[in-house]
C-alpha cells in the first residue's frame, strides 16, 4: 500500500486468495483493503495513539441522513458527554483534497454540528475548526489532542 504521511503503524493485514484485508480495530472486524479504507485506518490509528482518542469515542462510517438522503461519514469523535466534536473524510492517495471534499464534510457537519472538520487523502491533512456563529471556518496547523477539546 502507499506510503502516507503518518506515522508507521503495525496494522494487522491479511490476504484470502487474491483479496487484501485489514482489521478495523474498531469494528473489530476484518474489511476489504481499498486505498481509502488504507487511509481511515491508517488515521484512526493516529487519533489513538499520537492524540489520545479513546477507541469508545470513535464511530467508523457513522450513517447519518442529510437532505432526506442516507450518508455515512468515515470517522466520528465524540466527546465524554456523547456529543460528536470532529467529522473526518477520508480520501484514497490518489484523490487530491479538492473544494467537493470540503463541501461534502459541510454538508454531513450540517447535520452533526461538530466543531472540527479534518478531510485527509493520508499525504495531506487539513483541519478546520467551526465558527458556527459566521457560518464559516478557520484552518488549523493541527489535529488537536483529545485532551484540548
Amino acid at each position: 500500500m502507499h506510503t502516507l504521511n503518518l506515522p508507521k503503524y503495525s496494522l494487522k493485514l491479511k490476504k484470502e486468495g487474491d483479496k487484501h484485508f485489514i482489521f478495523d480495530s474498531i469494528r473489530k472486524k476484518y474489511l476489504v483493503l481499498t486505498p481509502e479504507e488504507w487511509v481511515r485506518q491508517n488515521f484512526v490509528e493516529f487519533l489513538i495513539q499520537e492524540k489520545g482518542y479513546p477507541k469508545s469515542l470513535i464511530a467508523i462510517e457513522m450513517g447519518i441522513e442529510v437532505n432526506g438522503r442516507k450518508k455515512r461519514c468515515d470517522i466520528v469523535l465524540y466527546n465524554n458527554t456523547g456529543k460528536p466534536q470532529i467529522i473526518v473524510e477520508c480520501k484514497a492517495p490518489s484523490i487530491k483534497i479538492s473544494q467537493d471534499a470540503f463541501d461534502q464534510i459541510a454538508r454531513y457537519n450540517m447535520t452533526l454540528e461538530t466543531d472540527i472538520l479534518i478531510v485527509s487523502n493520508g499525504l495531506n491533512h487539513f483541519v478546520c475548526k467551526m465558527n458556527h456563529q459566521d457560518q464559516c471556518y478557520n484552518f488549523l496547523k493541527e489535529t488537536p489532542h483529545y485532551s484540548e477539546l
